[in-house]
């Protein structure tokens, strides 16, 4: 099955620096669409009837966010667009941003006249600031199209901390702090940016914007499997012929993004959602990709026969601990713990209350982290222990060997 390309559809297509050739492809109408003929609760019923989830991992209705936002009291809002993407293996957006930023200008400016806002802004990752002319001078034409009025839209650069991809710490990087996870409630469309109602989308879900406008939610809705609608764009490295991105009608078997278009051999595993993600040995190719099953933010990650499962897995949350803000006691202690027992597996001298003690972290630390970071870090322990047991086993001291 050939790619199907909704959020794809302008790259290669439109020159990024220049907005007469994004006007050429239809650029803009779903915004004068929205204004002239939607009334704000309109478009977010549009919105809302696509069936639009976010494509940032935890997959929160995008219409039922802006409709919070939209409701909440006050006239002081905020759209923001989280262009951070940090998760380990996901390139997509940064793909997206650099071949068509006028649709995403386009989608703020949509989603600022639902809910009401006067300011959007940019989060761009920091290793993303070659990005940073490009998008300024989008903004520029937009504002001199008279596109953008009633909004401007600023760009504000990370840090290359992981954790602000998290919207709470995001926004505290915004507001000039350390970026550092909030508890909820309250939630950011009631009270998020400065304490006021917010909106935080990623890159991805915006792009879907204004074409649901323009093509209406009913077209949007026929696409996918019945709880993902649309497509899904996914960036795929690894032991892979044809890295790269691709873009996927949700519901598509991994095997067709894996072996026919990214052309992979000699499969071991599959982490499916990057660093954070789940973890599929070959058995389980042909798992569809959607909200359902297996999904995330639209990293894939392929690992040939060659590969050490133990050693990826220590790898990875060698990386969560680097990357802990530290706030929360079960992910700050959890992620130390797992690394000191992965490290006797690698070396081979692990034990069997080793792995009780990995299964009961990992338990522990889903249950209780307070963001996501600490909640999905054991993911890749929690998986192999399940599809790979006689790996650990093998790594068990001869000396704990009856």
């Amino acid at each position: 099955m050939p790619e199907k390309r909704i959020v794809l559809k302008n790259c290669g297509v439109i020159d990024p620096r220049d907005i007469n050739t994004y006007l050429g492809q239809d650029g803009f109408k779903a915004l004068a669409k929205a204004r002239t003929e939607l009334t704000p609760e309109q478009v977010i019923a549009e919105i809302k009837g696509s069936g639009l989830r976010g494509r940032g991992g935890a997959g929160f209705p995008a219409g039922l966010k802006w409709e919070l936002a939209r409701n909440a009291p006050g006239t002081e809002k905020y759209v923001i667009c989280n262009a951070d993407e940090g998760e380990v293996g996901t390139f997509k957006d940064r793909y997206i941003l650099g071949r068509d930023p006028f649709s995403l200008i386009e989608a703020m400016a949509i989603a600022g006249y639902a809910i009401g806002s006067q300011t959007g802004y940019i989060y761009l990752r920091a290793e993303y600031y070659y990005l940073l002319n490009l998008l300024q001078n989008a903004i520029a034409q937009a504002q001199e199209g008279g596109f953008l009025k009633g909004l401007v839209i600023e760009i504000c650069e990370g840090a290359g901390f992981y954790v602000c991809g998290e919207e709470t710490a995001l926004m505290d990087s915004i507001e000039g702090r350390r970026g550092e996870v909030r508890f909820r409630p309250p939630f950011p469309p009631t009270q998020g940016l400065w304490g006021k109602p917010t909106i935080i989308n990623n890159v991805e879900t915006l792009i879907n914007i204004p074409q649901i406008i323009l093509n209406g939610a009913e077209w949007f809705n026929h696409i996918g499997t019945e709880r993902s609608k649309g497509t899904k764009v996914f960036s795929i490295s690894g032991d892979v012929e044809r890295p790269g991105v691709y873009e996927l009608v949700m519901g598509s078997p991994l095997r067709e993004l894996v072996e026919e278009l990214a052309l992979a051999r000699d499969v071991k595993l599959v982490q499916v959602g990057g660093a954070a993600g789940r973890v599929l040995p070959y058995q389980e190719i042909d798992t569809p990709l959607a909200f359902e099953t297996v999904l995330g933010a639209g990293a894939v990650i392929v690992f040939n026969e060659s590969r050490d499962v133990i050693d990826i897995v220590f790898r990875t949350m060698e990386f969560f601990a680097e990357e802990c803000c530290g706030k929360c006691t079960p992910c700050r202690l959890g992620t130390e713990a797992m690394i000191e027992i992965l490290a006797k597996f690698v070396q081979g001298s692990g034990s069997k209350e080793d792995l009780t003690v990995l299964e009961d972290t990992a338990r522990m630390m889903q249950l209780t982290s307070l963001c996501g970071l600490g909640q999905t870090a054991p993911n890749a322990v929690v998986d192999t222990l399940q599809y790979f047991p006689d790996l650990y086993q093998a790594r068990i001291s001869k000396s704990e060997v009856p």
